[in-house]
């Protein structure tokens, strides 16, 4: 590994540190490729997932999170899953308090979401407040565990990216509920920098994980200045530096690490 690779040194000489991130539940997802990053670079992870959710959106096999979580113990990985639902307001606590099993957690990486199309004419109450729980109040509580659980001697080396969108037309609760998620990470700049934790956003444009049909990508591909669409690998190798020792330097950022699609 080069220097501005290698993940930020764990506390214990010889362990490697360990990551959670959300969201992992289809081999093709971001969520995934940023895991093979971070298992490439040294990290034992803790994995969440939601079986209900990548059924309902992608038709997803149940036991694809069990040939994640293979794939990465062959990287060198240890590696621990758990089936979360965040609309649940107890089980962001949970999570973070299973996925440490008594070790410390040095990087918290939200790449779970609620996404499900609809405009501001035909958004219903109940989809509004489902995405809102899982997108925004889900991430508060994450970040709120975190914190707590977060230990003296990893002063300085504490991390935590989220994944968000600025896409709202005819996505309005995806898009509004991402907003809020912007401001609750980036707050946890300033209200958790005295425990040496840097919070930064990214924001990867549209990648291609499955979601697209043949129109779309043709339409998203056209574009892109470099004329190819984002792919997971592309926004892991940007989590897999915000979350090094080098990365620490970023901070209270909204970064935009999309391939030029917002210029």
């Amino acid at each position: 590994m080069d220097q501005l690779s290698q993940p930020a040194p764990s506390s214990v000489p010889g362990e490697r540190p360990l990551a959670v991130i959300t969201g992992v539940g289809r081999p093709v997802g971001i969520g995934a490729g940023i895991a093979r990053e971070l298992a490439r670079q040294g990290w034992d992870l803790a994995l969440s997932y939601w079986s209900p959710y990548d059924e309902r959106m992608f038709a997803s096999r149940p036991h694809q999170v069990a040939e994640i979580a293979h794939e990465l113990r062959g990287l060198g990985a240890a590696v621990h899953t758990v089936e979360a639902d965040l609309t649940d307001p107890a089980t962001p606590a949970r999570l973070l308090a299973e996925a440490g099993g008594g070790r410390p957690i040095q990087a918290l990486v939200l790449s779970h979401a609620e996404s499900v199309d609809s405009s501001i004419l035909d958004t219903s109450v109940e989809s509004f407040d489902r995405h809102f729980a899982v997108n925004a109040r889900a991430a508060w509580l994450l970040v709120k565990a975190f914190a707590e659980q977060f230990p003296e001697g990893l002063r300085g080396l504490g991390r935590i990216v989220a994944l968000t969108s600025d896409h709202t037309v005819h996505n309005l609760p995806y898009g509004a509920s991402k907003g809020a998620l912007d401001r609750i990470v980036l707050a946890a700049t300033r209200e958790l920098g005295d425990l040496g934790i840097s919070a930064n956003v990214l924001n990867p444009g549209p990648i291609d994980t499955g979601w697209m049909d043949d129109p779309t990508r043709t339409a998203l591909t056209a574009r892109q200045p470099g004329g190819r669409l984002g792919r997971p690998e592309d926004v892991a190798a940007v989590v897999a530096f915000l979350v090094s020792g080098p990365g620490g330097w970023i901070n209270g950022q909204l970064l935009k690490a999309d391939g030029g699609f917002s210029a």
